[in-house]
């Protein structure tokens, strides 16, 4: 049978993505840079040669359209659910349509590269059950699940992911491994974030219009420039 591999992104509903940036940027803002994230990580994904398939989990139509655009398959869910909610139901999908191993990888990690996703993706030519582990920088979230077969841990995305899924590796006795590439390993969720990605991309390109909205005036508390969510 033919080794199958798919990459699963979830995005949630543009209205509710990145509530942790409101201080600091307004919804039409929020938007745009979720979906600038979203074609960065679609277009790495779309240069590892490993992967068979992309699948974009999603119930709003303006993220499916543009993962559509990208060349990714789309999975639309009726409601939102939540993310473990959109995760279990990528997983089950790929696995109905012959998966065999998945990746699970948030929107909001556009420094990730194909370089980096080439080295997460490198296949084992062991059989049996097996985890990769991508943690967040600072060692609580999730950034990347690679595993083989796919749904063979339950997601459990959200503060603390990553000990939850390393835990559960562990107890079921997987064959482990933990990366963290430094791209890969960066998710764009609070103020600081943001000034990171600026700095990454020296404010240029899909990112320039941030700009507008950081340029200091966040260090700044008196500024009466401030913008912030109405």
């Amino acid at each position: 049978m033919t080794h199958t591999a798919w990459a699963i992104v979830p995005v949630k509903r543009l209205s509710q993505a990145k509530r942790r940036l409101a201080p600091v940027i307004p919804g039409e803002a929020r938007r745009q840079l979720v979906l600038a994230m979203l074609h960065e990580v679609l277009a790495a994904l779309t240069g590892v040669e490993a992967l068979d398939r992309v699948l974009v989990v999603t119930p709003d139509a303006e993220v499916a359209h543009a993962a559509a655009r990208s060349g990714a398959a789309v999975l639309s869910e009726a409601r939102s659910a939540g993310l473990n909610a959109a995760v279990s139901a990528g997983l089950a999908y790929a696995r109905a349509n012959g998966a065999r191993e998945a990746l699970v990888i948030p929107a909001d990690v556009p420094l990730a590269t194909a370089a980096e996703l080439r080295r997460v993706l490198r296949r084992s030519t062991d059989a049996g059950s097996r985890a990769l582990l991508v943690p967040s920088h600072d060692g609580e979230g999730t950034n990347a699940l690679l595993m083989s077969p796919p749904g063979v841990l339950q997601p459990s995305f959200g503060p603390g992911s990553f000990p939850r899924h390393l835990g559960q590796a562990v107890a079921r006795k997987l064959d482990v491994q933990i990366l963290q590439p430094p791209g890969l390993a960066r998710d764009i969720d609070e103020p600081a974030d943001l000034d990171y990605l600026m700095a990454r991309r020296q404010g240029s390109g899909p990112y320039a219009f941030l700009g507008a909205y950081l340029g200091g005036s966040r260090r700044r508390p008196s500024d009466p420039t401030r913008r912030t969510e109405p």
